[in-house]
């Protein structure tokens, strides 16, 4: 991995050629993260572009320890749950009913592409998508989500069960049979 200290230097001094470098370098893969997250490219775009901006802004308090792609990571994963706690699409929900599980034959999962995903998991309802996100693709635990969600772990839980339940039901819809042995009612 590329040694970001001299770019980042030269971006806290105001470089603009400096910023538009370490931009470049990040911006296709933060969009991939703050697409997941939001409910349109639309919306990935505006997330991208107020993260950046922290990014720059907070520059200074990088302390060079660690990954700088994922101290970018989090900060666009946090623009992107503040946009939704301002938007008040983050209700709690408490509901731990038991789901069916579907078992999905290997020709439909062949089928789904990954931009097919992203488009799957940007129809969950948001708390949904952040949580099933969050759990699934970033590896946060459920102790965690629930702190950085101000939630219970029990309706972090619930969330990723809806989710994952959501998910099963789209996919079916869209790409195929599941295997017959199930015998499962929506």
């Amino acid at each position: 991995m590329e040694d970001f200290t001299s770019i980042i230097s030269d971006c806290i001094a105001g470089s603009r050629k400096a910023q538009a470098k370490l931009y470049h370098q990040f911006a296709p893969k933060m969009f991939g993260v703050c697409l997941r997250y939001a409910k349109d490219a639309t919306e990935a775009e505006d997330n991208l572009q107020d993260g950046f901006v922290k990014v720059f802004t907070n520059l200074k308090s990088f302390r060079q320890e660690g990954s700088f792609e994922g101290w970018i990571r989090r900060i666009m994963i946090n623009v992107s749950l503040e946009k939704l706690r301002k938007q008040h699409l983050m209700y709690p929900v408490e509901d731990v009913s038991v789901y069916d599980t579907i078992n999905f034959s290997d020709d439909v999962i062949a089928k789904i592409s990954a931009d097919d995903l992203v488009k799957l998991i940007q129809e969950l309802p948001p708390r949904y998508r952040l949580v099933f996100n969050l759990y699934v693709i970033e590896g946060m635990s459920h102790q965690e989500i629930a702190k950085e969600m101000s939630i219970t772990q029990g309706t972090s839980k619930s969330n990723l069960a809806r989710a994952r339940e959501i998910m099963k039901r789209k996919v079916q819809e869209n790409f195929g049979e599941i295997n017959a042995q199930n015998n499962y009612t929506a």
